[in-house]
């Protein structure tokens, strides 16, 4: 009778410890910030804002979006480059939304900024707005290497009206500074403001 009662203990043991190898890892969240060197800072009342006599309703209406991205890294998983020809989907390091809606709410942030405005918006966020001008991004690199750097590789057009005023290609690679993946997506948020930097640019040799 002791014998049999020894067994069962030491099987019900067994399934807790096979229970607990097989329990997934905790999984850890991510979303775009603004890099600590330039941080978003816009004015509590728009119309109140002005330069040069300029106010902030004066400013032309800037839609950023949609923002196409590889299929690949299209997927809440993030994911880094293993070999050369070997990618790693991590399972547990996700991002807390789709990159398709992140990105071009992060470009807008970003664009916003660096033209000192608060009328740039996502697309998504729009909400039946006509913008005058519209920015389409088609990143076809978004790329780390873990350890290293990271890489955002994207076209970009300006429309005015419905109409290509710009085109510009942005090749931008970020040191990943620091240990773990709060560094890569750092590192992918400061390529990203480098290129809503290139974007902003751009829109500043059009004449509204």
């Amino acid at each position: 009778m002791m014998r049999s009662v020894l067994k069962v203990a030491a099987a019900l043991c067994l399934a807790l410890a096979m229970a607990g190898c097989t329990r997934s890892p905790q999984v850890s969240f991510y979303t775009l910030g603004a890099p600590a060197e330039a941080p978003v800072s816009r004015p509590a009342h728009p119309a109140a804002a002005s330069e040069g006599g300029v106010s902030q309703q004066s400013r032309p209406l800037i839609a950023v979006g949609p923002v196409t991205i590889p299929e690949l890294v299209n997927r809440p998983q993030l994911v880094e480059q293993s070999g050369a020809n070997q990618v790693k989907i991590l399972e547990s390091k996700r991002w807390a939304e789709p990159l398709k809606s992140g990105i071009p709410r992060y470009l807008a942030r970003e664009i916003g900024r660096q033209l000192d405005s608060d009328r740039v918006f996502s697309y998504l966020e729009m909400t039946g707005a006509a913008a005058p001008y519209r920015v389409l991004v088609d990143i076809s690199r978004f790329e780390t290497v873990p350890g290293d750097s990271v890489t955002v590789e994207a076209d970009w057009t300006i429309r005015h009206l419905g109409k290509s005023a710009k085109s510009g290609h942005s090749l931008v690679r970020r040191k990943i500074q620091g240990e773990g993946y709060d560094a890569v997506v750092a590192a992918f948020s400061a390529a990203l403001s480098a290129l809503g930097g290139e974007v902003a640019a751009g829109l500043q040799t059009l004449k509204p």
